[in-house]
């Protein structure tokens, strides 16, 4: 009996291990299906700028013809209606100028005669009508003005037109502005004697009562290539058209050994300056050489979005090609480039995600990965890549482009590649440090910039500061006290450059410095290398950067401002030295460069978390990832926690193979777990809510503005977004209420929300909804209701979760670590027993950011594999009444 038990049981487990094995199989063919459509989505998908097939052309032209005809028969009546009017008022000018001569010569050939009764009447009835006819015209002048009018009858389902007055009339607060204006200039007292300059450096002295002392350590002595030409000033460099600029940078000398070089050997090693023209004329060189000629391309990766927009809108200006057609750019949320192009910019992060649809690169002769000493976490990976692919594929060159001393690292790495370098033709650089630490680096980059706009010959200055708060800081300090100095000083233009900056306002740092004036350039580290901004004699460096940090065991990552590297600020100072002798001010003494910073920066790759990386690496084919070949290898903790993670998530099976979710999941540019999240969605019938969410997530930073001056009102108006379940909640209902407005702007305004972040956060949308359709999501809404939609958050998300324990604090339920809801939130009132959070940061408390409510019995709905009935226990359900509040607490 026991025996034949034994036997039904073994045989119960080999079919349940049968059926398992038969869903993996099922899962795999679909994951590879799924694949296959993605891959012909893409090709389909190209945009075709020349069409090889004369019908289609003939087609297209045809289309053209028929809405050019078409607008020609909308647009006639109006033109024909129009030009009536202007020749009407010609008309009457002329008219009224014969009337006035008329007059004129009938009282001077007729002064002295006599007239009769009915010439006199003649004359005086022409009088008149001049008269009223020069009266008319003035009216017509004064009903110009702007003046109240009568609203129209409007009809229902109408919008009335408003119409602004002037410009300044559609900025905030434009009244009270206008006032202040007309005060100010009212009040002006001008003043002045001739021996004001000789005043004036006595005046600065007062002005800047505040002033550092910087003291002289040492100077960076300037390089000079090999073709021992004179130095380009800038206000030569202007002159040059852009041929001689191309001939004046220090890579030009080196142009057909660098080709010579690239035909020799598959892979090379480019070590240069930055600034010396790699970036931009390298990828010119190869494609004059011919390395397109077989229709294929030369791509560039570079670390940063701006970088690659902002240089291959230089290439295509230096090869008078418009930008998207031979050159173009492609970057997360965008894409600029078509059937035409052939040298092609990226992010290195879109080149990864190329990877997926062609993990040969077939169509590329030449890859370049540019900036390689930066060490992002793309580019590492990248390394391992790429080094791989060459090995097979004898035909591809690979350039690594570096801009300091790591290129002995990278030529070992990539199997003792040899190194080409370029000598850049840099200017010295005096470096001055401070005779004591700075308490505050923000204030002491203000009175830096002012001490060196007073007393310093003109140049631009170059400010580095750590992210977007710190430099609308910076900004905001520099322009009430150059206000408040008036026109003591010469004009000053305070131009900030960070990531989250709109396009438009990123270029106006390239923009040329009007005469007799200085710009000031307040940037991240983004202009460290990744940028040369012209001009630039004067550079101040407090010495901190962000960086992102993880710790694999709380599983917790922290932003937090680190002191930079020997070699950042070396390179930092560099930037001075670009094309006149420069200046650094380092607001730090030179025991503390000597002493406290290290020598490289940690590559990122060590430092944060490999959720994203990992899957994507998956969904390449590259299961061995223990073994995988990095530069420098990540901790084991993080690789395993990063595996483990994707694993809950449902992205691997049982085996570490990519499930059909996973390889979905992988199409999203986003986090793992944000990922899982969209794809929830579609079980739960809300993915339009979802979408939204997702999208206000990634710019929630900066969504809500604060002036200083009216906190009360800002604050009121974002309570008045709060949502009773959640913060998730609350930025759907913002989303929501601004595309009602259809977009507005001076909505944004009233509730003192950012434009620019929401329209990157519609942009984002768009480009999240295109991805959606993509892995094949019909678009829903499951709106009122919001159940759904918080499942749908906790499906990806239930990783973060904490409860409220008895002491009214919050603890996370895996590793049991005390947390604070954000005071921000919505709920940090109302204390609900288990909340979700988006994301944990650390400031004077490890607070939970973009909070909401849910149900613990969600949790074995979504992650039963993660969570146990017991861990989700509650045992001060008994205890505690139903609405646990701060009064309800102290009363207990």
């Amino acid at each position: 009996m026991s025996r034949r038990r034994q036997a039904s049981t073994s045989s119960s487990e080999d079919s349940s291990i049968d059926s398992e094995e038969e869903a993996r199989r099922r899962d795999i063919q679909e994951r590879d299906e799924f694949s296959q459509r993605l891959k012909k989505k893409d090709e389909d998908r190209t945009r075709k700028v020349v069409e090889s097939t004369s019908r289609k052309a003939y087609e297209e032209a045809a289309k053209r013809l028929k809405l050019e005809a078409d607008d020609r028969d909308k647009l006639m009546p109006k033109l024909r209606i129009q030009s009536r009017r202007q020749y009407l008022e010609k008309r009457k000018d002329d008219k009224v100028a014969e009337l006035e001569a008329d007059i004129l010569d009938d009282e001077y050939l007729f002064e002295d005669t006599e007239i009769t009764e009915r010439e006199r009447q003649d004359r005086e009835y022409k009088k008149n009508l001049l008269q009223i006819a020069k009266e008319h015209e003035k009216a017509r002048e004064l009903e110009r003005i702007q003046r109240y009018h009568m609203p129209k009858d409007i009809k229902k389902g109408e919008k009335e037109e408003y119409v602004e007055v002037d410009e300044r009339e559609k900025m905030p607060n434009s009244e009270q502005k206008k006032w202040e204006a007309e005060q100010l200039a009212s009040a002006v007292y001008k003043f002045g004697s001739k021996d004001a300059k000789a005043k004036q450096q006595e005046e600065y002295e007062l002005l800047l009562d505040d002033q550092i002392d910087f003291v002289q350590a040492l100077r960076l002595d300037g390089t000079k290539s090999r073709d021992d030409k004179p130095r380009v000033t800038e206000a030569e460099r202007k002159k040059m058209d852009i041929e001689e600029t191309k001939k004046s940078l220090p890579v030009f000398p080196f142009k057909e050994d660098l080709i010579a070089a690239v035909k020799e050997h598959q892979i090379l090693i480019i070590e240069g300056e930055t600034g010396s023209g790699k970036t931009t004329q390298i990828p010119q060189y190869l494609y004059e050489a011919g390395f397109t000629n077989d229709g294929k391309k030369i791509g560039c990766t570079q670390p940063r979005r701006v970088a690659a927009m902002s240089v291959a809108a230089r290439v295509a200006q230096e090869m008078s090609v418009k930008l998207g057609n031979e050159v173009g750019y492609s970057i997360r949320f965008e894409d600029c480039t078509s059937e035409r192009t052939v040298i092609k910019y990226m992010t290195d992060g879109t080149l990864h995600r190329e990877f997926l649809s062609e993990p040969d690169l077939g169509s590329y002769s030449v890859m370049i990965i540019d900036e390689a000493h930066e060490r992002t976490l793309h580019t590492d990976i990248l390394f391992g890549l790429v080094k791989d692919i060459v090995r097979f594929r004898v035909d591809l060159k690979l350039l690594i482009s570096s801009a300091t001393l790591d290129a002995e690292k990278f030529s070992e790495f990539f199997d003792d590649a040899p190194i080409f370098r370029i000598p850049g033709r840099r200017f010295p650089v005096d470096i001055y440090y401070t005779k004591a630490p700075e308490a505050d680096y923000i204030d002491a980059c203000v009175v830096s910039v002012l001490q060196i706009h007073a007393t310093q010959p003109l140049g631009d200055i170059l400010v580095f500061l750590t992210g977007q708060e710190e430099i609308e800081a910076c900004q905001e300090m520099l322009q009430d006290r150059v206000k408040r100095l008036g026109s003591k000083l010469k004009e000053l233009l305070i131009l900030p450059i960070y990531a989250n900056l709109p396009s438009d306002m990123q270029a106006k740092i390239f923009e040329p410095t009007p005469p007799n004036a200085r710009k000031v350039v307040l940037a991240t580290n983004i202009a460290e290398t990744s940028l040369t901004i012209d001009n630039i004699i004067y550079v101040i460096d407090p010495g901190f950067a962000k960086q992102n940090n993880f710790n694999s065991r709380t599983g917790m990552e922290t932003l937090m401002v680190v002191p930079i590297s020997k070699a950042s600020a070396n390179q930092r100072a560099g930037r001075a030295g670009r094309v006149a002798p420069g200046k650094c001010f380092r607001l730090y003494t030179a025991w503390a460069y000597k002493h406290e910073l290290e020598d490289n920066t940690v590559p990122e790759i060590q430092r944060i978390n490999l959720g994203n990386a990992v899957l994507m690496l998956k969904a390449l084919g590259i299961n061995d990832l223990l073994h995988f070949d990095f530069l420098d290898p990540p901790p084991h903790e993080t690789l395993v926690l990063a595996l483990e993670q994707l694993y809950a998530l449902g992205a691997l099976n049982h085996h570490g193979e990519l499930t059909k979710l996973g390889r979905r999941m992988a199409e999203f540019p986003v986090d793992p777990m944000m990922a899982k999240m969209l794809l929830a969605s579609e079980k739960y019938k809300c993915s339009e809510e979802v979408v939204s969410i997702a999208a206000m997530l990634s710019v929630n930073g900066a969504i809500f503005y604060r002036p200083k001056d009216k906190i009360i009102h800002a604050d009121t108006a974002r309570k008045n977004f709060n949502h009773v379940h959640g913060d998730h909640l609350s930025l759907l209902q913002v989303y929501n209420q601004w595309a009602e407005t259809d977009y507005s702007t001076q909505w944004c305004y009233e509730n003192y929300i950012q434009f620019r972040s929401m329209k990157r956060a519609r942009d984002v949308r768009e480009q999240l909804v295109g991805l959606m359709q993509r892995v094949e999501i019909e678009m829903v809404s499951g709106l009122p209701e919001t159940i759904n939609i918080r499942k749908a958050i906790t499906a990806g998300y239930f990783y973060h979760i904490s409860r409220l324990s008895k002491g009214g604090n919050y603890k996370t339920v895996k590793h049991n670590q005390t947390v604070m809801i954000h005071p921000n939130s919505a709920l940090f009132e109302d204390l609900p027993r288990w909340v979700l959070y988006h994301e944990l940061v650390f400031t004077t408390k490890e607070y939970m950011r973009s909070v909401i409510e849910i149900e613990s019995k969600w949790l074995l709905e979504v992650a039963p594999h993660y969570y146990k009935p017991k861990e989700l226990e509650d045992s001060t359900n008994k205890k505690m009444p139903k609405t646990v509040g701060r009064a309800t607490l102290t009363e207990a």
